[in-house]
């Protein structure tokens, strides 16, 4: 970035401290901007902590044609920015913050110490040493004017970037409470929906000796999704990279079905139901004779008791068999969200058309994509974007 004037009188109010935040104050502070990011929470980067638990997925190591297209209908508006600040910039990034990272065999891109926390702490040290000043417990509540206002008080700032996250995870600071206060101004939201998200299964007492058992080698199907991702039986439903990967197409309405013999064709199981069985229980042949673990057996004689005897209406079945459920868990439970700020209300650098000077980035846009990285990657992407419009912005003014 050229610097086309001096910045260092200039100030900026980053209001939200997760990847989109971050990343924003620090292309505002590289450029030479006086930065204060605001944050509700006692601590920042809380939602990153918890992605992180289970091992930081960062991004996903894939050229970008490929890696796009998992932005569905934002694709296009997002390409840009991916581009500026694509997977192999994510891990440059890291690198940079002394976070060596590793592929692993399904592409997703890793920290060595697969926890956010180091990564997090090196941040911030670079940060502060930028010269970045963090406030946290300053929930903000709004505009006054040209001030931008919080339980605290009054903020006035040069350029404003919001990062404030979509509306799951409350409780680490996300709770969509912003969408009210842009509404206000007349800004166009959509309404948030749940993404990457469990399903709500309402299990019968015979399944409670499989809970927390993974459902593997199998496929999902809903809509025009699929999936060949694994789920963990809960007592509460199904949760896991499988479903999540379809969740999108189950809220939208679509029926959800399994197919538990995947690599097979329907006329090969059949085939092999048309065995003879003898004296054994029907079950039993289904079991033997398809090699068909408990949990799957479980599965089909929960959702689909009595099973069909003819060979390959059975067959048909098991290939694609009905998954019933009541919907998808609380919004609050998503690891991510779909609807927010409309694009409609934001121009090429994410600035408000409404509110000249006023940015936006991060999960709080209208964007959804799979896990894999994708999430993390646009937030830091949005957020470098949205950056150097306000930056432009500033040289501009």
């Amino acid at each position: 970035m050229t610097l086309q004037h001096d910045l260092s009188t200039k100030t900026a109010a980053v209001i939200g401290a997760g990847p989109a935040g971050l990343m924003a104050a620090e292309g505002l502070a590289q450029a030479g901007v006086q930065v204060c990011v605001y944050e509700a929470k006692p601590s920042v980067g809380r939602k990153f902590l918890m992605a992180g638990k289970s091992g930081l997925n960062l991004t996903m190591d894939a050229p970008l044609d490929a890696f796009v297209p998992h932005y569905a209908e934002a694709a296009d508006r997002l390409r840009p920015i991916l581009q500026g600040f694509d997977a192999a910039a994510v891990q440059d990034w890291a690198r940079g913050l002394g976070q060596e990272v590793f592929t692993g065999s399904s592409g997703r891109v890793f920290p060595r110490a697969m926890k956010a926390s180091p990564l997090l702490r090196a941040w911030l040290v670079r940060l502060n040493d930028l010269g970045v000043q963090v406030q946290t417990r300053w929930r903000w509540t709004g505009f006054d004017g040209d001030a931008l206002t919080f339980d605290q008080g009054r903020v006035t700032a040069d350029v404003t970037v919001l990062a404030l996250g979509g509306a799951s995870w409350a409780r680490l600071g996300s709770d969509g409470a912003w969408a009210d206060i842009l509404r206000g101004q007349d800004i166009a939201v959509t309404p948030f929906g749940a993404a990457n998200v469990g399903l709500q299964v309402a299990w019968s007492a015979h399944m409670a000796p499989h809970y927390g058992q993974p459902v593997k080698a199998v496929a999902w199907q809903a809509g025009d999704l699929s999936s060949r991702g694994e789920a963990i039986l809960s007592a509460k439903g199904l949760e896991g990279g499988g479903i999540y990967s379809i969740a999108r197409a189950v809220r939208e309405g679509a029926a959800l079905s399994v197919d538990l013999m995947p690599d097979q064709t329907v006329q090969q199981v059949a085939d092999r139901l048309a065995k003879k069985r003898g004296k054994e229980s029907h079950a039993n042949h289904i079991r033997k004779t398809l090699k068909l673990e408990p949990l799957k057996l479980a599965l089909a004689q929960e959702w689909a008791r009595p099973l069909p005897q003819d060979p390959q209406a059975l067959a048909r079945l098991l290939k694609a068999l009905p998954v019933a459920h009541v919907g998808l868990r609380p919004l609050d439970e998503a690891i991510s969200t779909s609807g927010g700020l409309s694009f409609d209300a934001l121009d090429g650098a994410l600035m408000l058309k409404a509110r000249p000077g006023t940015f936006a980035a991060g999960e709080m846009l209208d964007w959804e994509a799979p896990t894999g990285g994708y999430l993390i990657t646009a937030c830091m992407a949005t957020g470098r974007w949205a950056a150097q419009g306000a930056v432009a912005h500033l040289q501009a003014t």
